[in-house]
Parts: structure tokens; sequence; C-alpha cells
């Protein structure tokens, strides 16, 4: 299946015919001994317009998903975050969030021009994009055009990064800093451009001011880094540039885990979700081994990668295969700049390692969930290494099969996602928002949960009702009064639902026997079942349903005894 020849990528002097080869073929001059028909074939599967067009589908796939969906919770918290009448306060409303603030500046900035869905994922849109089209220029540097078009390939239809690229989060910012790390350091030790390496660490900053998770990638470039400087007398103007910018990023880490990692950690929030939502991904002793987390959690990063378990197993067999491939002998570079194999299996595999450490310390999960997007450049890149050596007898084969995996992965996901897509077109809750508008009487009280207030302020509301730097939860919206829980109850939960609205009616003084309307939307499919039972004590016996995860229904406010019965 592999090349016999030891050496993965093409010898200098197969690259430096390349090019003269190609332009022959541009020139309709077929390649000696061959038809050409299939000299225009191989020409168009190995060019540039290929890429293009992968890139372009790419990109419409990203802008067709930011389109055609909902904002999720997290999204439009997001948007409140950022939805501050200074950059002051946007800057002291992100600081309440869990990431880093660059992704809330750019917001505070694009509500200028408007806060559709669209708009406000536009900068994930482009930035995943970009991100595409500079992770194939790298890998066409440090490896071959072959290995960068099935990188490119992999990287653009991921469903994961297709989805993190086309909602308000930070990961698309943090993907595109991260490989514009990759490719700006690549070319500046090629043309040994302190300009560059400064260049370099400015995108390095983006990727700390984007994402937590960088550190995982701050760690491994460093690393790379000096293995790529040594010896260090030869590069030393550039080695003191790069490391002046490694005290620069040093400093930037060390005032964000003072003034917001430590103030999160005393906030409990970090425990918190390490405790529920995440515990799968981070280690617990005494529940299972050390032995049996590793690998099970790193078969789930691939399976959330590309949303299918046996698809994201063969793309782990082929990473691993791909890292086999770069240490399969002591090799120098390619050419006289260019990383060695182990150095790029250094580069590759490294993450991975530091990610494992970090999730069984207890810091950072590792597994099928978002927070590990930073790994996904480094496993497509393994993988495409390892897809890239397979030459079957028909060169369009491995591109085709590629592409039928992708779409399987696209089309059939298994597991699905947490909310499906036809129970987030935007359709349902402009439904939805048209119900509450024509049927709730004026001065009708909603209440709603944390997360879905956020969904409330955002399309029914025309403003947030949910309070990031005051203390209050009760607004108006339009006609009617909004009452939303505590930031920490982020949803409701049938058990303790007439405890929560005795609260609610305590505090705001609604007398029992009080009608008020429940919207409910979000990530509420799981426990939807046992919500609808608790409603049905509380006077909604048939919510108006809006797909699986929204619903709006009248409920009656419970006495005092009612609640202690219940």
């Amino acid at each position: 299946m592999f090349e016999r020849s030891c050496r993965i990528f093409p010898s200098e002097a197969a690259v430096t015919a390349a090019p003269a080869q190609l332009g022959a073929e541009r020139h309709g001059v077929p390649p000696e001994g061959r038809h050409s028909t299939a000299s225009s074939v191989t020409s168009l599967l190995s060019g540039e317009f290929l890429a293009a067009l992968v890139l372009t589908a790419g990109f419409v796939a990203r802008l067709l998903t930011a389109w055609r969906y909902f904002l999720n919770p997290d999204e439009a918290l997001h948007y409140v975050l950022a939805d501050q009448s200074s950059l002051t306060l946007a800057w002291r409303a992100a600081l309440t969030n869990a990431h880093p603030p660059l992704l809330i500046v750019v917001l505070y900035y694009v509500r200028f021009l408007g806060h559709s869905e669209l708009l406000l994922r536009m900068p994930s849109v482009l930035a995943g994009t970009a991100c595409c089209w500079i992770f194939y220029e790298w890998l066409k540097l440090v490896t071959d055009r072959t290995t960068a078009l099935v990188g490119l390939l992999l990287l653009s239809f991921a469903p994961a990064l297709i989805a993190l690229s086309s909602e308000v989060r930070q990961y698309a910012l943090l993907l595109f800093f991260m490989v514009s790390c990759l490719s700006v350091s690549e070319s500046a030790l090629r043309e040994n451009s302190p300009a560059l390496m400064m260049l370099f660490s400015l995108s390095l900053y983006g990727a700390l001011l984007s994402h937590y998770s960088s550190l995982i990638f701050a760690f491994t470039m460093g690393l790379y880094m000096l293995v790529r400087l040594y010896p260090f007398k030869k590069w030393m103007m550039l080695f003191a540039v790069w490391a002046a910018g490694q005290v620069g990023a040093l400093a930037l880490v060390s005032y964000f885990l003072i003034t917001h990692v430590s103030r999160l950690k005393k906030s409990g929030m970090a425990q918190e979700i390490a405790d529920t939502w995440l515990r799968k991904s981070i280690f617990h002793p005494g529940t299972r081994s050390v032995a049996a987390f590793v690998p099970q959690q790193t078969i789930r990063v691939f399976t959330y990668l590309f949303s299918h378990g046996l698809m994201g197993t063969l793309v782990l067999l082929a990473f691993l295969a791909g890292m086999a491939l770069l240490l399969w002998k002591k090799a120098g570079p390619w050419n006289s700049t260019g990383p060695s194999q182990r150095q790029l299996a250094l580069l590759l595999g490294l993450p991975f390692m530091v990610n494992c450490v970090a999730a069984i310390a207890g810091q950072y999960p590792y597994g099928g969930t978002r927070h590990n997007a930073v790994l996904g450049l480094f496993a497509i890149s393994g993988a495409s290494i390892a897809l890239a050596a397979w030459r079957p007898a028909i060169s369009w084969i491995k591109f085709l099969g590629i592409a039928v995996a992708l779409a399987v992965c696209n089309f059939f996901p298994s597991p699905h996602p947490v909310i499906r897509e036809k129970d987030q077109s935007r359709d349902l809750m402009e439904q939805a928002a048209d119900y509450m508008h024509h049927s709730l009487p004026a001065g009708s009280v909603i209440i709603s949960d944390y997360q879905s207030g956020l969904l409330l302020g955002y399309y029914v509301c025309g403003h947030e009702v949910v309070q990031i730097l005051e203390l209050s939860w009760k607004t108006d919206c339009g006609p009617y009064t909004v009452v939303t829980t505590h930031p920490n109850e982020w949803e409701f939960y049938a058990n303790d639902l007439p405890d929560q609205l005795s609260r609610v009616a305590a505090i705001y003084n609604l007398a029992p026997a009080s009608k008020l309307w429940l919207f409910d939307a979000g990530w509420i499919g799981a426990s939807a079942p046992g919500l609808y039972v608790g409603l049905r004590s509380l006077g909604c016996s048939a919510p108006r349903n809006f797909g699986n995860n929204i619903f709006v229904c009248e409920l009656t406010v419970p006495g005092r005894a009612a609640a202690k019965r219940d």
C-alpha cells in the first residue's frame, strides 16, 4: 500500500523537476510516455485549481451552516457579553466568561454593522476558511503538494471544524492564529527573517488571546522552535527575536492567570464544569486506569473531529501510521531549511501528549469535546502524511475515497449532535417568537432558565434579558415581563422546577395560582421528557413545541404547601 522507499516525501530532484513538468502541462505538452487525458487528470488533481475548488466548497459549507441555524445559548451569551455601551464594559463582561477576551472585543465592533446570526458568525467563517488555506500552504512547505491537498480536504470538511467555524465561538480565531504561527515561523526560518519572526510572536499572542487551550500549542511551539533553531549560534539574530517574543507570551499568560483564571477557580466554575458535562474528558482516579483513559479518550478526540465513530477511528489509524512513517528512520531535512521527519513528528505528536498529561492532572479535558479542537491541525497533518503515502493504481481513487468518507461524516453523523440540524432551524425559532407575540396577553410574565433567557432576549425581546454585570433578573420585554434565573441555574430540571417557581414567585410577589409562561430553548433534548412530566403538575398539559429544542407553555404558580409536597 505504501511506497517501499523509506523517504516519505519527494526527493529534492523530484521537487525541482515538478515545476518544469507542471509548466509543460500548462502549455498542453503531455509528459513523456503518458496519454494526454491522463496528464490532464493528474494536473487537475495536483494543481492549485483543485485546492481553490476545495477551499471554495469549504467556505460555502461554513456560510450555509452559519445562515441556516439559530444561535445556540453559548453563541447568544457571547453576543450579550459584547453588547455593551463601551469597550471597557465589554472587556469587563468578557472576563466573567471562561475564555480570553479577543472574540468579545471583535464582536463589540461587529455589532456596529448589525447583529444578524450570519453577521455575528462571519468572523468565524472567514477565520475558518483562511485557516484552511494557510494550512494548505504550510503543509506544502514542510511536506509536499499531495499531502497538503489531502490535509486541505480533511480540514475543510471535518464536520466538527465546519461547525466551530460557523458559530460565534473562539475556536476559528484560535485555529487561524495557530496555523499562522506554523506558516510564518517556517517562512522566518527559511528566509532567516527577524521581521517574520516578530509576526510569528504576534500570531502567538492572537492565539493566547483567543482560547486557553492555546497554552498546549504555545508549549509545543516553544519546544519545536528550540529544536529548529539549534544550534543557536547559526541563528543569533533570529533566536534573539524569537526569545523576546517568548518573554512577551509569558507576560501575557501570567497576566491572565493572575487577573482571570484565578478568579474563575475561586468562583468554582472550572470545578463545576469538570464534575458535570466534561467529567468523561478529565481523568478521575479510582474510576478507571490511566492505561484505559488515554486510548479511550484519544478515540473520542478523533470521533469528535469527524462526527463519526468508524471514520474517526480510521483517521486515528492513519495518524498513527503517519507518525510511524515520520519516525521510520533518522533523516535530515528534505531541503536545506525544512524540518526533518523527527522534528515534524515532535510537532505533531507533542500536543496530544501535553493534553493527555493535563487531563490526567485534572487541569484540562481530553476527549470528545470542542475544547480539543486545538489538536485538529496536528491530527489532520499526521493522517494526511499516511494517506498521501498511499499509492493506488488509479490516482484519483484516493481523493474519491476521502471525499466519500467525509460525506458520510457530514450527512450521517454518529453520534448525532446535541441539537440535531432539523431542530436548530432558524424557521423554528422565528415560529416560536411569532407564537409568543400573537398568543401571550399583554402584561404576561415569562419565566426562563438562564440558557433560554439568552435566546429569549435575542429572538423575542430584541435586547438582553439576562444580566452580566448587574445582579438583576427581572426585565421588560415589550408588553411582557421576563424573569430569568441566576447564571448558575443554566437549565430547568423536573425535580426542582416547583421550588424554582415558588422562589421566583416569592421574590417578585407573584401570588399562588398566578399564571405565567415558560419559555425553554437550547440544549434541552435529553431533559425534555422528564421536564414535561413535571410541567403537567404545574398546569402545562400540552406544551407548544417547535422542534425538540424549543417549547412554550402556560404554568400556574404553586402554593407553598404544594411546592413542599412536590
